[in-house]
């Protein structure tokens, strides 16, 4: 088997030996044709990068963590699987670390991400309602949060989608569809539930109903609460549920107490995950743009690895409202 060295590739690219390295290290200047005529011969030769080496030469290890805090989350599922894949084509190995929403595991994780000298850590934070805080003692590794908004911004980017807007746009769908008594369900605290009963809130004030939690407001701690609720306020006509596993299990607990839907209750959930289009009735939602989440994380890191990042910057994407069968 031919073995190949960096004169060779460079040969066979019609580039300079510099300009090679610098495609494999990820520094410097060249065209995105350039790059990708080099990482082309790279590939078609089997030309092995001493990444050992590299790491040495550069200060770098083309290593990032990305924290998560449900990996059973589909939403948080998919946007790490593409936040990886586009990573990896662009030459980059990934920590992938399960938190299951416990701050000790996120600290630990943080640490071991930080003794493996990554470049950079995408936090999806699991903290709860006061938000995530960066608490490394190197806090000059970049690190961009997703989804849940962190205490302070001014060291970090954070992208997200726009749950306010979300919810907003939900609840008014609702209220503009004959519902009159609309309840808000959730499951748990977090920077985003919040944002998102924030904007169930101003859905009501726009349309002059008063918010109370007594009569609008559900934290779902076990699935019988839903029930004695329902039974408490027999009014209840309309649904926004925080996430769509929860719709889910509303729209089950409906049926069994006889409640047609969306005759009797209209039910909207959030994050648009395959099974909604599939049950009966089929479930209306809002949908986060995880692609465009991803690719705006990626960009977003790669910059900061170059120390050109915007810190202090809130990024939101759009969200979108899809009907279904579960509201009129």
């Amino acid at each position: 088997m031919t073995q190949y060295s960096i004169k060779d590739i460079a040969k066979l690219s019609g580039v300079s030996t510099a300009t090679v390295s610098r495609v494999i290290n990820n520094k410097g200047k060249y065209s995105e044709a350039t790059r990708e005529k080099v990482l082309k011969v790279i590939k078609k030769t089997g030309y092995i990068i001493d990444e050992s080496a590299q790491s040495l030469r550069t200060n770098m290890t083309k290593t990032i963590g990305i924290l998560v805090p449900d990996i059973k989350n589909h939403f948080f599922a998919d946007l790490v699987q593409k936040i990886e894949e586009i990573l990896f084509k662009k030459g980059y190995s990934t920590f992938i670390c399960n938190t299951d929403r416990n701050s000790t595991k996120e600290k630990t994780y943080l640490k071991r991400l930080e003794n493996k000298k990554v470049d950079a850590i995408i936090v999806i934070s699991g903290s709860g309602k006061d938000g995530f805080k960066f608490e490394s003692s190197l806090k000059q590794i970049p690190f961009v949060c997703i989804d849940r908004e962190p205490q302070s911004i001014n060291d970090t980017i954070f992208i997200s989608s726009n749950h306010y807007q979300g919810a907003l746009d939900a609840t008014t769908y609702l209220l503009n569809h004959g519902v009159k008594h609309p309840l808000i369900v959730s499951n748990r605290i977090s920077t985003s539930s919040n944002s998102r009963l924030t904007g169930f809130k101003e859905a009501l004030r726009k349309n002059n109903i008063k918010f109370t939690k007594a009569n609008n407001y559900l934290l779902l701690k076990k699935e019988t609460d839903f029930i004695s609720f329902i039974k408490k306020h027999p009014n209840i006509d309309g649904i926004f549920a925080t996430d769509d596993n929860i719709a889910i299990k509303l729209l089950v607990k409906l049926k069994e107490i006889k409640k047609k839907i969306p005759d009797d209750i209209q039910v909207i959930g959030f994050d648009n995950i395959p099974i909604d289009q599939y049950i009966i009735p089929s479930l209306s939602t809002v949908a986060q743009n995880s692609d465009r989440i991803a690719k705006i994380t990626v960009r977003n890191v790669l910059s900061s690895i170059k120390g050109q990042g915007e810190k202090g910057s809130k990024i939101l994407i759009p969200t979108k409202l899809i009907i279904r069968k579960s509201t009129k």
